[in-house]
């Protein structure tokens, strides 16, 4: 037999008390029975059985379990990277309050939306990093968006195409998942320096690693907020950061992705979620775990048997 619970020192008193108050019980009994020169043997089986129940219903608090069962649990989802952009020009306010932080309220959203996938974090500006690895923890992952600043990155500028290169490294690294779905989400104003090759989209395709690309901002775009100034060029004028609409458009299309947009406050991430969610879920683990049942009810019902033929047998305590 197995115990689901161990015994605490709330059971210990119990049987204590128990033990206590039956001790004193037969003290006062056998004591009227020697003034009344009678026997008062007829309360031991009363104790017995109800010493009986009391220890039932102490094994049913206890969770006796017998054997175990095999089960198999069986999860299935996606496995997904998000990739943010950190450049400067995220920082831009054409989309309220910034873009950045619209990009940050949005993902805690759609993390929640998409509860029961995996999420990882990766972050680029001249580099790409990975802020957080895959993970199904949504709490934890909550946290790392949070987190996330332009200050992060040293370098000021953009290479996105860097960073879809680490989110498929990341993919294809991970062979226990060689079956599950993958996607990559890239949210980027769309000003890049970097160049893409194009053998990087052709993997892409070729593993049939679902692409969305998300735009954040608007063309008319707005200045960089440097402190309490502005960003400038090397002629003193300001520089303006505008959503690259057709370089982000041309790099989905080539990857065979899909292509969406934030360019306002209200602006949202919802048909993201939906065409996410449209895709086909495929297995994420699959293991075999040894699970043990509480049987309590089975010793509950014989306290309560017990305690039924306590109430209705009664005895003579004493003979006169």
């Amino acid at each position: 037999m197995n115990w689901n619970y161990g015994l605490t020192y709330a059971e210990f008193a119990f049987i204590a008390a128990f033990l206590i108050l039956y001790a004193i019980f037969f003290l006062r009994t056998f004591r009227a029975a020697r003034l009344l020169g009678t026997t008062a043997w007829a309360v031991i089986p009363k104790f017995f059985l109800r010493a009986g129940y009391f220890s039932m219903l102490l094994i049913a608090l206890l969770g006796p379990a017998f054997g175990e069962a095999e089960r198999e649990l069986v999860a299935e989802g996606k496995d997904i990277f998000l990739i943010v952009d950190l450049s400067r020009s995220m920082d831009a306010a054409d989309v309220a309050p910034s873009r950045l932080e619209k990009v940050k309220f949005e993902l805690d959203r759609l993390i929640k939306a998409l509860s029961g996938n995996r999420f990882g974090l990766l972050v680029v500006s001249t580099e790409a990093y990975v802020h957080a690895p895959l993970t199904s923890d949504q709490a934890a992952l909550s946290t790392f968006i949070r987190s996330l600043s332009t200050s992060l990155m040293p370098e000021s500028g953009t290479n996105l195409c860097a960073a879809v290169t680490v989110a498929l490294q990341k993919h294809l690294q991970n062979k226990t998942s060689d079956n599950q779905t993958k996607v990559i989400v890239l949210l980027t104003d769309g000003e890049d320096f970097g160049s893409c090759e194009r053998s990087l989209l052709n993997r892409i395709r070729a593993y049939g690693i679902s692409l969305f690309v998300v735009g954040v901002g608007t063309e008319t775009g707005s200045t960089i907020p440097a402190g309490k100034s502005i960003v400038r060029d090397a002629d003193g004028r300001a520089v303006r950061s505008r959503l690259n609409r057709d370089l982000l458009r041309r790099l989905s299309q080539d990857a065979n992705g899909s292509y969406l947009e934030i360019t306002s406050a209200s602006g949202d991430l919802t048909a993201l979620a939906s065409a996410i969610s449209g895709l086909e879920n495929r297995l994420i683990d699959q293991r075999k775990i040894r699970v043990t049942s509480n049987k309590y009810y089975y010793f509950l019902a014989v306290a309560l048997i017990l305690i039924a033929v306590d109430l209705l047998v009664s005895v003579r305590t004493f003979k006169l």
